[in-house]
């Protein structure tokens, strides 16, 4: 997302993109088709076995079970205009293609046909796009709890936090941002408690493009925001620092890191670790039609079983893929 304080244009972000030469996402693939599929049907089936082995404790232990969807939209489609802003910013609409045209997590939850959980929340940013998925999931009321909210995914995992630790609830957050939406801050108020959870997080298609190869942080608040370190300690993590002797004196010079998106979600990984006791050392990796890396969806939960079982899911999708 790019906030108007930044100090960077998008036509300045677009002009800094093609210098770099380096088209991350130049193929004909839309989103929304085979990584898309491969993430959704990885996360259905931890939710099947999330499920197996909390039916059998739920009700000894007192728990409820929350499920959160933080980017639910209409069930069909993501939709972010200040992210889609920023997508277009980076790359040629022609890459893009379809952002919205895929089926969502929310009716494949709510199809499983164990016992499922005591409570849904289903958020979207977008009135519209919430309205629409309330619609679609309306032949479920009569037998679920399903919760609607318009709003910040950011305020509402607040919220769900809150609740967390003055209850004994347990839930499964699903966030699945277009972007770079969830500040850090949103994510250090689940720590302590009984949360699993799976983030998409966008390593190669948006990150990765922020961080140029000279060392120029592009929209560096959003950087900040969303590592939850400061720019100094970004520049630390994707650069070496050198001496360059030039016409006007020696000059400081950035070199960026090899396999840079790699290192993204090492460092998102290893800032979870903060977070939560357990995550997944090798998330799932989506790839564009090239074989570079898009997007790296990442577990992080407090109980090893569960990190053991998301594991062997997503080694078992690769297998597939």
């Amino acid at each position: 997302m790019i906030e108007k304080t930044e100090e960077l244009t998008l036509a300045e972000i677009q002009d800094a993109i093609e210098r770099e030469n380096n088209v991350l996402c130049e193929s004909s693939e839309h989103w929304g088709g085979l990584w898309t599929q491969q993430k959704l049907n990885t996360f259905e089936k931890y939710v099947n076995a999330y499920l197996t082995i909390m039916n059998k404790w739920r009700d000894k232990l007192g728990l409820k079970l929350i499920y959160f969807d933080g980017f639910a939209g209409s069930g069909s489609k993501k939709t972010d205009n200040n992210n889609i802003e920023l997508m277009t910013s980076l790359f040629d609409r022609s890459h893009i293609g379809d952002v919205n045209v895929y089926k969502g997590a929310a009716e494949r939850v709510m199809d499983i046909s164990q016992r499922g959980f005591d409570y849904y929340y289903f958020v979207d940013k977008d009135k519209e796009s919430n309205e629409k998925l309330e619609q679609k999931l309306d032949k479920y009321k009569k037998d679920k709890h399903l919760i609607f909210r318009h709003g910040d995914s950011n305020e509402e995992i607040k919220r769900l936090s809150n609740a967390m630790h003055s209850g004994n609830f347990a839930s499964l957050v699903f966030l699945d941002p277009f972007g770079m939406q969830i500040n850090w801050e949103s994510i250090e108020t689940l720590k302590n408690s009984k949360t699993d959870l799976w983030i998409l997080v966008p390593t190669g298609v948006i990150v990765n493009r922020l961080l140029t190869k000279k060392g120029d942080l592009m929209c560096s608040e959003r950087l900040v925001s969303f590592f939850g370190i400061n720019e100094d300690e970004i520049l630390r993590e994707f650069y070496s620092k050198a001496k360059e002797m030039t016409l006007f004196g020696e000059i400081d010079i950035y070199r960026k890191v090899e396999d840079s998106i790699s290192k993204i979600a090492q460092l998102y990984i290893s800032r979870l670790q903060n977070i939560f006791k357990f995550v997944t050392e090798r998330p799932l990796v989506m790839k564009n039609t090239k074989n570079v890396p898009i997007y790296h969806f990442v577990f992080a939960s407090n109980n090893e079983n569960a990190t053991n079982i998301a594991g062997q899911i997503i080694e078992s999708r690769k297998t597939k893929s």
